[in-house]
């Protein structure tokens, strides 16, 4: 075989080696783009459940949402309690739920009845009598009892009262519902002795 034949298979074969590689370096980039850009297709079509974000989210669910499970001892460890607890508020300390939702009482009920039903009682939600702690809590000195409403259900009292949290009230610390004349009487947010109708 002449020099000229050998050089000349020598560069075909070397062409030929070099777009072999091509060929396979682009299968591997195609083939990592897949995962995140839905392929060589372009992305899944809205719905598909092939959405890299909607495994994200599934996965972050399972784990307690994106910043993952709260620590135990957090405030939501707390709210699964029930118990009441107390809280700082713009009128001074009071009593609130296990979510801190502002706890009150209706001036014209008397001790052991509520009468807050039918529409009332959607403005002003009765706390449950299952709220009531099990054991002592700091910084509370009333007493908790419940009392049995009109519709056969338990509500949670103190000091006697009927308590009840209020809808107009968005977030823990709210005590919007403080000295509103509302279905017929006054609203009191509750201190942690129990007293109510002296708070301005």
């Amino acid at each position: 075989m002449s020099r000229s034949s050998t050089s000349r298979t020598r560069t075909s074969a070397a062409v030929a080696g070099t777009a072999l590689t091509g060929a396979l370096l682009l299968a591997a980039c195609g083939s990592n783009g897949s995962s995140s850009s839905g392929g060589l297709y372009g992305n899944a079509p809205a719905g598909s459940g092939a959405s890299t974000s909607s495994t994200s989210e599934s996965s972050s669910a399972a784990t307690g949402g994106r910043y993952g499970k709260p620590p135990a001892g957090s405030s939501s460890a707390a709210a699964a309690s029930g118990a009441p607890t107390t809280a700082d508020s713009r009128v001074g300390r009071i009593l609130v739920t296990a979510q801190r939702m502002t706890m009150y009482v209706f001036a014209i009920d008397p001790r052991g009845q509520s009468r807050c039903t039918g529409s009332c009682a959607t403005y002003w939600p009765p706390v449950p009598a299952s709220d009531a702690p099990k054991h002592p809590v700091a910084g509370i000195t009333a007493t908790f009892g419940s009392i049995t409403r009109p519709d056969g259900t338990t509500q949670l009292s103190v000091d006697g009262y009927p308590v009840y949290t209020y809808a107009g009230d968005k977030s823990p610390g709210d005590v919007n519902g403080q000295g509103v004349n509302a279905s017929g009487g006054l609203w009191w947010a509750l201190s942690p002795n129990g007293s109510w109708d002296k708070r301005k």
